[in-house]
């Protein structure tokens, strides 16, 4: 826990530097800079109050202005949101929204660590969190971090075997988004979120797979029914026990069996005799 916040801090560090770095300020834009900017306050005084509407420009709760003064960054860093001044000839800016940006992955065909052939995409949510750094240090912060959220989603599943990305999707999705907020945190870009969406496999390995399946279930089937008869056979020998001590135990099951036989209306009962009394009329 310790570690990750000295990571923390030292990335902090590091990004507050990388800013105080652009942002220079407006001495060095030298001498001939400042008659520049001058020249275009006096225009903006002899041209009142046309040149206020100009001048004033707004942005939203959601938005930053970057400033850029004769090509260089002002002091301050980014403007917002609400109003703000900009000199006319000399000043521009551009906007960046702070929102969260969400995209998806599109599917990618990942050789897995061991051999097999897997179709897997995810989503992404990120969101600009420096800018200054996503202005100044990348041309199109969107498009890379697309690019990259590809790349690292087959570096890192293939590591991984089939059973762990059917398994651990967490697991990957939030090693795929440290791995994400570290390399784009040079651009101003915090990966918040990371989710595998989907893992689509090989008709011919879906089919091996439901083939074993099966036959999987049909053999635990197979021991449970043989379970049921090993369980059957000792309860029918312990009630043939039961009934070897008692003769009339026998006659009563019997008229039991016909009792239930009877309840079922049938039109047609058939019942066993004993061998003895057809002996006796045999030999009648």
């Amino acid at each position: 826990m310790g570690n990750s916040d000295e990571e923390v801090t030292m990335r902090e560090s590091k990004r507050r530097e990388r800013q105080s770095a652009l942002e220079d300020s407006d001495s060095d834009i030298g001498l001939c800079g400042w008659l520049l900017v001058a020249l275009s306050i006096l225009l903006m005084l002899l041209t009142l109050p046309i040149s206020i509407w100009m001048c004033i420009k707004i942005v939203k709760e959601y938005e930053r202005a970057i400033i850029f003064r004769l090509g260089r960054i002002l002091r301050g860093g980014a403007k917002g949101p609400g109003l703000f001044f900009i000199l006319p000839c000399t000043d521009s800016f551009i906007n960046v929204d702070m929102r969260t940006i969400t995209f998806d992955i599109p599917p990618q065909e990942v050789l897995t660590k061991d051999s097999v052939t897997v179709s897997v995409d995810g989503v992404v949510y990120y969101r600009v969190q420096n800018a200054t750094l996503a202005v100044a240090n990348i041309t199109n912060a969107d498009a890379a971090t697309r690019l990259l959220a590809q790349t690292t989603l087959r570096n890192v599943l293939g590591t991984k075997n089939l059973a762990q990305i059917l398994s651990d999707r967490e697991e990957i999705a939030h090693s795929m988004q440290s791995t994400l907020d570290d390399a784009t945190d040079d651009w101003g870009i915090k990966v918040e979120r990371v989710e595998i969406k989907d893992v689509k496999l090989p008709v011919q390995l879906q089919r091996a797979m439901a083939a074993e399946a099966e036959a999987t279930r049909e053999a635990r089937a197979k021991v449970i029914a043989a379970e049921g008869e090993m369980n059957a056979s000792r309860a029918l020998k312990e009630a043939s026990l039961v009934i070897a001590e008692s003769p009339s135990a026998l006659q009563l099951r019997y008229l039991q069996t016909l009792n239930t036989i009877a309840a079922e209306k049938n039109s047609t009962i058939i019942f066993p005799l004993p061998l003895e009394m057809m002996q006796g009329f045999i030999k009648r």
